[in-house]
């Protein structure tokens, strides 16, 4: 079984029918002769007559034979499918269509669109867009123009890109490689319970917020960005972001102007769904976005988070139930989380 995961972690994500342990392990029955996934909705077992198995292959060896009820073996099939799906759409220069992939990978449309989605948190189409506009945002930072790096990137014509983009980018290309020429960004500095706050924004939304951070260090985040101190303008956003700080289990909408790599991004969003009072581990938040094995990635996705508690990385832990790190000290880190359960 995965090295990460002790008996006890797999039993209560037994317990819990927990999906994102589906595919890490299966749980074997010795007194009924079959294993089943994590969040199999059989009857749970005695404690007692439980052995928990990598994978299907290491419980068939045991003697053991797959339960009909949940059909542990088919989440290996969907990995598989899943992972032959994204090196396809990575290698292809022009967009693949469902009914293809599906084809490929012995699915009908519907059903492997929901397995995707499942592993990734975004739909086949959604999640090539996501890496053509990575491939796009990586060559604008390099020495070319920025039409040669949009159709470098996949994309068939500059028009399709900026439609792609709309609505999701404060900056745009030549911005992002010129280090924010031409963009203004406001920022100003408030007193929390919590320590002293930085808030920056674009007339997209917050694109930095930070505790003990001092405006200089804005600056060099953005060096060729206008960055100017507000005069009292935002009030409405700075009330906003203020009362997630004091009361983060409010959830006040807050537009963001972010953005990062297509894994980044599907962490941050797997970050945002976890609700106000509860936490994932770092492992399950890995299985959630389809990559298993990527647990120390998703650590430094949540270091790399620009808005503190607006993308509540604090409500990651570590898999053995610790807090794990956090970029403004763990003090801050366990008052929001105790903020949270209030």
């Amino acid at each position: 079984m995965d090295s990460m995961i002790d008996d006890t972690t797999a039993w209560n994500a037994v317990l819990r029918r927990d999906r994102s342990f589906d595919g890490r392990f299966v749980t074997g029955v010795l007194t009924t002769g079959i294993y089943c996934r994590p969040s199999c909705a059989a009857r749970h077992p005695a404690p007692g007559n439980v052995r928990f198995f990598a994978d299907g292959s290491a419980a068939r060896d045991a003697g053991l034979r797959a339960c009909k009820r949940c059909l542990p073996d088919d989440v290996a099939r969907a990995e598989t499918a899943v992972l032959a799906a994204i090196n396809a759409i990575g290698a292809s220069e022009e967009p693949l269509a469902l009914a293809a992939l599906a084809a490929e990978c012995g699915y009908s449309p519907a059903h492997f669109q929901r397995l995707f989605t499942r592993h990734t948190g975004l739909s086949p189409a959604a999640y090539a867009r996501a890496l053509r506009e990575e491939r796009a945002r990586e060559a604008l930072t390099g020495n070319v123009r920025v039409v040669d790096a949009i159709y470098e990137a996949g994309f068939s014509a500059p028009s399709r890109f900026y439609k792609s983009m709309k609505g999701r980018i404060g900056m745009d290309p030549s911005a992002w490689k010129n280090g924010g020429a031409g963009v203004e960004i406001y920022w100003t500095q408030a007193a929390t319970s919590l320590g002293q706050l930085l808030v920056a924004w674009t007339d997209k939304g917050v694109c930095r917020l930070s505790f003990q951070e001092e405006p200089e260090t804005l600056a060099m985040r953005f060096p060729f960005a206008t960055v100017i101190q507000s005069q009292g303008d935002a009030a409405d956003l700075l009330a906003g972001v203020l009362a997630s700080i004091e009361t983060p289990a409010t959830g006040a909408a807050i537009p963001l102007d972010v953005r990062g790599t297509a894994f980044q991004e599907s962490v941050w969003k797997a970050l945002s769904d976890i609700p106000a009072g509860e936490t994932r581990s770092y492992a399950q938040i890995a299985a959630s976005i389809g990559k298993p094995k990527a647990v120390r990635a998703v650590g430094s996705a949540c270091g790399a988070n620009p808005v503190a508690v607006l993308i509540p990385c604090h409500r990651a832990l570590r898999t053995d139930g610790t807090l794990g790190g956090y970029a403004y000290g763990l003090a801050i880190k366990t008052e929001l989380l105790k903020r949270e359960a209030e």
